[in-house]
């Protein structure tokens, strides 16, 4: 009975996700296509709005009730009480409209919303990670001397062992291969397996596998698996777009850039499979026991967003300081945020400048204001801010880039904030629909402004 409680929750909880989605969400307005610069003047008018000489946006999340009335309490309440800044600046938080409709312990990362959509896990027994088609036009032996595969674990497992391709017909083992492990972004591999004429290992289901050292390979871990020729010959290799992945019930992703797409910057040699490797899921009890209660935290953490829903409305009402923008609030989202925000502040307001901050900062605007004079910022295409050049693109962690190829981003704003001047709050607004968005709003914003190169002023 058990069993089939497990293996019916993420029914009941794709069911109870599609039902909150349609209660919470009605669909958004359809986008039309964004107009040129010359029009979005046009689009922008802003003779109707009571002018601000800035307009400070400060990013925040939905549950940082407390930061926020620090800010209430000190700077924010200095500038109100202020004779003539509070004249000159006006200040709004930026909040997403809805909250990630799943909770923490069921999404890939806390970073995101995606749901760990593991629905039948396979335990207590090793898994093949790849199966292949029975014709041998899908194996072929390549030019190539270095194929690797990389993957995502999302639930903890352990390697037992890699395998090669290999038909040994009458005459045996006859090539010389290694096999490594290696983590993304990392020199030194986990794990080597030498395949030779007098060390092939065990045949298994058509590959020659070889017991490896044993690693616990946690929950976010990403790895690549490479395969070397050491002989003059190339490796009989598969497409990976011609393999099956056994992700155990989906606690394992293959990555692939894609038909036609650059490969990942970590990737070694050719994209694709030359053998294979074996696996075990661990902690197969407390995955039981997650995916048994998964139901019912579903239903506490709706429960939970309504209440928060309520607090932010009421404290809207109170302060008449917050910004909702259209998007779910989560990390990943906060480049959206940012657009969706200068997209409103065009809309909605008249002003000279803007100044995005984020809600664990304290600013000093008369200094500022200051500043602002010393410096003469009160042209077009100006940027101030404390600026970072050559910054590496991270690979892994929170800080995770694939989609930018580059190994280094562009010199972008960091630390507590940067001031930008309209014309280029107009070009962003402009243009939000079609800009795309990186990892984090900071290097997202160098990205942006790499194509229009403002006056940097550090």
């Amino acid at each position: 009975m058990r069993n089939w409680l497990v293996l019916l929750c993420p029914c009941v909880l794709g069911a109870a996700l599609h039902l909150w989605h349609l209660w919470l969400r009605s669909p958004p307005a359809p986008h039309n296509t964004e107009p040129s610069a010359a029009d979005q003047s046009a689009l922008f008018p802003q003779g109707k709005f009571r002018h601000y000489d800035v307009v400070v946006g400060v990013l925040s999340a939905r549950n940082n009730h407390e930061l926020r009335n620090v800010i209430r309490n000190t700077w924010l309440k200095d500038l109100l009480q202020h004779p003539t800044l509070s004249q000159r600046v006006l200040v709004k938080f930026i909040i997403g409209a809805r909250g990630c409709d799943v909770p923490v312990e069921d999404r890939e990362d806390p970073y995101s919303c995606r749901l760990l959509n593991i629905t039948s896990p396979v335990l207590n027994q090793e898994i093949e990670a790849f199966s292949f088609p029975e014709d041998a036009s899908s194996s072929r032996l390549s030019e190539d001397r270095v194929v690797s595969v990389s993957f995502r674990v999302l639930y903890p497992i352990v390697i037992t062992s890699v395998g090669v391709f290999y038909d040994a017909s009458d005459i045996g083992f006859q090539r010389n291969i290694t096999v490594k492990l290696y983590q993304t972004e990392q020199e030194e591999a986990l794990f080597v397996a030498r395949f030779s004429p007098p060390s092939c290992g065990t045949q298994v289901n058509k590959l020659w596998y070889k017991p490896v050292e044993q690693f616990i390979l946690p929950e976010s871990f990403e790895g690549t698996i490479v395969w070397e020729s050491q002989d003059l010959h190339g490796l009989v290799s598969r497409n990976l777009h011609r393999v099956t992945v056994n992700d155990g019930g989906g606690v394992l992703r293959v990555l692939t850039a894609g038909e036609g797409a650059l490969p990942h910057e970590f990737m070694e040699g050719v994209e694709g499979v030359a053998g294979g490797f074996i696996y075990t899921v661990q902690e197969g009890d407390a995955l039981l026991r997650s995916l048994y209660s998964r139901p019912q935290r579903l239903v506490d953490h709706i429960r939970d967003l309504q209440v928060e829903d309520a607090l932010l409305q009421k404290e809207s009402s109170i302060y008449d300081d917050i910004v909702f923008v259209d998007v779910v609030d989560t990390y990943r989202n906060v480049p959206a945020k940012l657009l969706n925000f200068y997209r409103w502040t065009v809309e909605s307001t008249s002003f000279s400048l803007l100044l995005k901050t984020d809600d664990d900062c304290y600013i000093d605007l008369e200094a500022v204001f200051n500043r602002i004079a010393q410096k003469n910022l009160d042209g077009p295409n100006f940027w101030w801010g404390n600026f970072r050049l050559n910054w590496a693109v991270d690979r892994t962690g929170k800080w995770q880039e694939l989609e930018y190829p580059s190994p280094a981003y562009p010199a972008f704003a960091c630390g507590s904030g940067y001031v930008i001047s309209k014309d280029i709050v107009d070009w962003l607004a402009g243009n939000s629909g079609r800009l795309k968005t990186y990892q984090g709003e900071d290097v997202s914003m160098g990205i942006w402004m790499a194509a229009i190169g403002p006056k940097r002023h550090q």
